[in-house]
């Protein structure tokens, strides 16, 4: 094992990090990557100048410059430390499996200086995400990212790391390591859940985003996974007494129903159409105001489902089943509203000039009060006719609100899920039928603090993504087949 690792670090960690790095007996070198001309460095620790951190020709910088069969990437200007023995760890689990890249969990200091827990999650072929979470330190076979790379002349700017990854897992899919290697001494991101969620959509990203697009299109292409999207369009021909049904499934929200039920009721439409409630056994007073509702307008449907192991998905299944749903199944959250009066018929009159299978609109987020909030708009640009269902594999979610043509969508059928069941949808219709898209605001969504994604724990967060990184691996598979 002696001299086996060569450690890459940015520039700003500290130098106790740097000392017990050097001190190690597997240690090689340890390399700073830094941007700056000049940086004060001890005699034995050697710098390298790099345009962006995670850029393909800092990758190549690295591969070039590392002398030993094995690297680790440190990948955050943050100080840590090393658990016991962790990188003999790392090389041992190296050396027995063969991995292109390895992981572990990791330990991380709150804000009140006490240390939890922040377990990560296997990766599977489905984790193609760029924002997949590896921790801090990623542990790599120097032979085997040659191999995966195979002296590509692609060059990105900002995806350098994330082509590098998805080359390596085109051989062997990166192993996680369950074991707390490390701990990170400060907070990487201290946003909440739900504040992080969006970064992926957010306007000033979008340079970046473009060459993710590009790198997961490369990856799909090479596993064969990569699809050209049907567009043939598709026929409304079968008959309905109701054109448009607005479906919310809601438990227990009593502070918003009211608002999402008069935003329905509310709409202009030159066709009929009905709002379908599927209450979920609310226990405070939604119930209540929900029929107080029905007693005043016959377009509501008030269901109370006898089953108690339905997730909003189940709740979906219930609403789109029901004999007076319409021809297109319309989605509102019981938190949130329609942005005007007009909202419906868009949504409608867009079906008919796209032909399309699905189509999803555009919204903004607002505080409880309905007023804007960072980061506003999101419209989901990344999606393109082209390249929509290839580029949903590797981003997190398509957008509201979502509306169906209800024949496909029952023939398909919604996963009994509360999270994640859209996404489902959306990438199975994907690969079959046509997507349309609103890109105009149509749609308000409220964040506060009984959000079901408002602030989750840690654990909360792996489950949602295993699920999700799930979705994508069936979906591989069946474009593989």
């Amino acid at each position: 094992m002696k001299n086996s690792i060569t450690v890459f670090l940015p520039q700003g960690i500290a130098e106790e990090n740097i000392k017990e790095l050097c001190e190690s007996p597997i240690v090689n070198e340890v390399i700073v990557l830094t941007d700056k001309d000049e940086i004060q460095l001890k005699e034995n620790i050697r710098c390298l100048k790099i345009d962006y951190l995670f850029s393909s020709k800092t990758i190549e910088l690295i591969l070039k410059n590392c002398q030993s069969d094995y690297f680790l990437f440190y990948t955050q200007n943050s100080d840590f430390s090393l658990g016991k023995n962790a990188l003999e760890r790392f090389l041992q689990i190296a050396q027995q499996t063969r991995a292109g890249l390895l992981y572990s969990d990791f330990k991380q200091k709150d804000e009140d200086n006490v240390v939890v827990n922040h377990p990560l999650i296997d990766y599977q072929i489905g984790s193609v995400r760029d924002d997949f979470e590896f921790g801090t330190m990623l542990f790599f076979n120097k032979k085997i990212c040659f191999e995966a790379l195979n002296n590509s002349k692609i060059h990105f700017r900002f995806a350098g790391l994330y082509h590098l990854r998805l080359s390596i897992a085109t051989q062997q899919l990166p192993f996680h390591i369950n074991e707390y290697l490390y701990t990170i001494n400060n907070i990487i991101d201290k946003r909440k859940s739900g504040e992080k969620q969006f970064d992926y959509v957010d306007p000033k990203n979008r340079e970046v985003q473009l060459e993710m697009e590009k790198v997961c299109s490369i990856y799909l292409e090479k596993i064969g996974a990569l699809i050209k999207p049907n567009l043939n369009d598709v026929e409304f021909d079968e008959d309905f007494d109701t054109e448009a049904s607005v479906i919310i499934p809601v438990r227990n929200r009593e502070k918003t129903i009211a608002d999402a039920i008069q935003s329905v009721l509310n709409q202009k439409t030159d066709f009929p159409f009905n709002l379908i409630i599927i209450d979920n056994q609310s226990t405070d007073k939604t119930t209540e105001i929900i029929d107080s509702f029905v007693k005043k307008d016959k377009r509501i449907i008030h269901i109370v489902p006898s089953r108690n192991d339905l997730g909003i998905g189940g709740c979906w299944q219930v609403g789109i089943e029901h004999r007076e749903c319409g021809k297109f199944a319309v989605q509102l959250d019981s938190d949130d509203v329609y942005e005007t009066e007009e909202t419906l018929q868009k949504i409608v009159s867009e079906f008919y000039k796209q032909k399309c299978a699905m189509l999803i609109g555009s919204y903004t987020m607002t505080n409880f009060e309905m007023e804007p909030i960072p980061p506003g708009l999101i419209d989901h640009k990344e999606w393109t006719d082209e390249n929509g269902p290839n580029n949903a594999l590797r981003i997190n979610g398509l957008g509201a609100p979502r509306a169906f043509y209800t024949p496909i969508l029952r023939e398909i059928g919604v996963p009994n899920t509360s999270y994640g069941e859209d996404y489902a949808l959306g990438l199975q219709i994907s690969h079959s039928y046509k997507i349309g898209r609103i890109y105009e605001s149509i749609y308000l969504c409220r964040r506060w603090q009984d959000n079901t994604d408002a602030s989750l724990s840690i654990e909360k967060v792996n489950t949602n993504n295993h699920y999700k990184d799930k979705l994508r691996t069936i979906e591989i598979l069946s474009r593989i087949k």
